[in-house]
């Protein structure tokens, strides 16, 4: 136990007198100290329960003779911070929980880990953190939200967004829009859809990182205690057996995530995350293996945010086991090992399907013939973008570009009823070093569904998106305009072409002789965490992690970013 180095032998009594301080006896501490890596918060529905949940797991632990130590970190609720000065902190929390995790691992030398997140950076950085310890672990996720209740319908967060645009547009009034908002988040758990929460949880089972079964039980489901209380006696079996992370997050299991990504039409940030964490895991992963993998897997998973279902009707379908077993029969992952001792595809033969579920569909009447996402480049994106395919066919989309610096600035003009069908609106300077932080753009795209034309104007960004947006929307677009990308040089009414089957995204301009004239923006932050961040930040295409020297020096090479994309037939398109 590397743990001994602590609190074993004549000159670490001083450590073991603060220990005992703290109620622990001599038979707690020649026991293995797994780590509670908790994540809770009062800020937020998402995390809120999951001092509950980490009770559990630690009386696990206990029943399978290790000696569980809890220790939290912080939260950022995107949900909460969107579209305001504070949504700027969401990305840079996922590395601050991911750093602080690894130091208090590091710090107290524990033997094992498990993770508890809640929310939708607090579950890539726990996996990210994870993959850098290689310790025996597993991570938790706190599970989804009950959906509220709204005229006899299931709603979620999505919905009270695009209410917002609704009520802006005359359509409800503010009294409707305040039943609503009283309804939508009806206790703890997070948000209902296969936003970006519930697509890091259903990509977290995938990789195996995650005992297949756990993630998806509701959040106030009796059920989950149990589980966690098991995932405490499971961690102790992966200490036994010596089980790491290195042994379940490679590159097939990578490959099974993104599958699982793209057939549930789960959310963009799921690239930018699967791309930090196999950058910590040390597995090869680029922009192009997202669009190859995306192009051969149908999408079968009918969820908000285009869909009918939430996250809840999803694990009373079958869950992540039949979801496994769909993709399995058409030979879309492969059989990889889990933190639960089974392979992937022994999980999946247990599956039990709710007989007439209409949740998880057959490959043979999919919703889309192919994935929910796009990696497109092209003069604007010469480094690579993110689009989702979900929802309205719009295999192309051409309009003269209306361009905002802010999302505040692009929000006031929608509220003025400047921007008009056929519109392609640009919202730059937001990307990982222009915000810096790369917030999401719900706001705006909650407000264009709720007025109506979501499917009439493309908006375009180097930030990002979140989970529950859709309609015609680019995002991490790189380079971003902070370090000279061809986003920055963008006017009015410059002709913007989206072509999603040539995967491509141009602009009809010269931006040559523009790029002579820019000037780099200064730094929002002078000091403090968001000047570190802007300081070290990697693009977005490459996951947007810091903490890796050679990063967050501008400009980076092609072939750095699309890598195995260029190997691939444009023929095929």
């Amino acid at each position: 136990m590397q743990s001994d180095a602590i609190k074993k032998g004549m000159n670490r009594a001083p450590a073991r007198a603060m220990l005992k301080g703290t109620g622990l006896t001599d038979e707690d501490l020649n026991k293995p100290w797994v780590a509670i890596a908790n994540t809770w918060t009062e800020i937020g529905p998402c995390n809120f329960h999951l001092r509950t949940i980490a009770e559990a797991v630690k009386a696990g632990v206990r029943k399978a003779g290790g000696t569980p130590l809890e220790f939290n970190t912080i939260v950022v609720s995107d949900g909460i911070s969107m579209g305001t000065e504070a949504m700027k902190a969401s990305l840079v929390s996922r590395e601050v929980v991911a750093d602080s995790i690894e130091l208090a691992v590091r710090g107290n030398l524990f033997d094992a880990v498990v993770a508890i997140s809640g929310c939708d950076k607090t579950i890539p950085a726990t996996m990210m953190a994870l993959a850098r310890l290689d310790l025996p672990s597993l991570m938790i996720y706190g599970g989804s939200i009950q959906p509220g209740k709204y005229n006899d319908k299931d709603i979620t967060i999505q919905d009270v967004f695009e209410a917002v645009g609704a009520c802006m547009a005359g359509k409800i009034t503010e009294k409707d829009l305040n039943d609503i908002e009283a309804v939508a988040c009806p206790g703890a758990g997070a948000c209902g859809g296969q936003f970006t929460a519930n697509t890091m949880s259903t990509a977290a089972s995938f990789l195996g990182i995650s005992p297949m079964g756990v993630n998806e039980i509701p959040a106030t489901d009796p059920r989950k205690l149990q589980a966690a209380e098991d995932c405490g006696v499971l961690v102790m079996k992966l200490f036994e057996q010596q089980t790491l992370p290195s042994h379940i997050i490679t590159r097939k299991s990578m490959e099974n995530a993104i599958a699982a990504v793209v057939a549930s039409g789960g959310s963009t940030n799921a690239v930018l995350h699967l791309l930090a964490i196999a950058k910590e895991a040390g597995v090869e992963l680029t922009l192009g293996d997202f669009d190859t993998i995306s192009r051969r897997t149908p999408m079968i998973v009918d969820i908000k945010p285009f869909g009918r279902y939430v996250a809840t009707d999803f694990e009373v379908a079958g869950g992540c086991r039949v979801f496994a077993q769909r993709l399995q029969s058409a030979k879309l992952i492969t059989d990889t090992p889990t933190v639960s001792g089974k392979t992937l595809f022994e999980e999946a033969a247990e599956a039990k399907e709710y007989p007439g579920q209409k949740v998880i569909l057959d490959f043979d009447k999919p919703l889309k013939t192919e994935g929910g996402l796009a990696i497109l480049d092209g003069t604007l994106a010469p480094h690579g973008c993110v689009t989702k395919i979900v929802g309205k066919d719009h295999k192309l989309f051409k309009g003269p570009a209306k361009v905002f610096d802010t999302e505040q600035a692009a929000f006031d003009a929608l509220k003025a009823k400047q921007i008009k069908p056929g519109d392609v609106v640009v919202i730059r300077y937001v990307g990982p070093k222009g915000a810096p932080g790369m917030p999401e753009m719900l706001a705006i795209t909650g407000a264009l569904v709720g007025e109506g034309i979501s499917d009439q104007v493309a908006l375009l960004t180097d930030g990002r998106f979140s989970g529950a947006t859709h309609g015609i929307v680019v995002g991490h677009i790189c380079p971003e305009a902070a370090v000279g990308g061809p986003i920055g040089l963008i006017e009015n009414g410059d002709i913007i072409t989206l072509d999603i089957e040539n995967r491509e995204l141009n602009v009809d301009a010269d931006l040559e002789s523009r790029k002579a004239k820019w000037k780099a923006p200064e730094p929002h932050y002078k000091k403090g965490v968001f000047a570190k961040y802007w300081l070290t930040v990697s693009p977005a295409s490459q996951g947007a992690v810091t903490g890796y020297t050679g990063f967050g020096q501008g400009e980076v090479n092609d072939e750095d970013v699309l890598g195995k994309r260029r190997e691939y037939e444009r023929s095929t398109r």
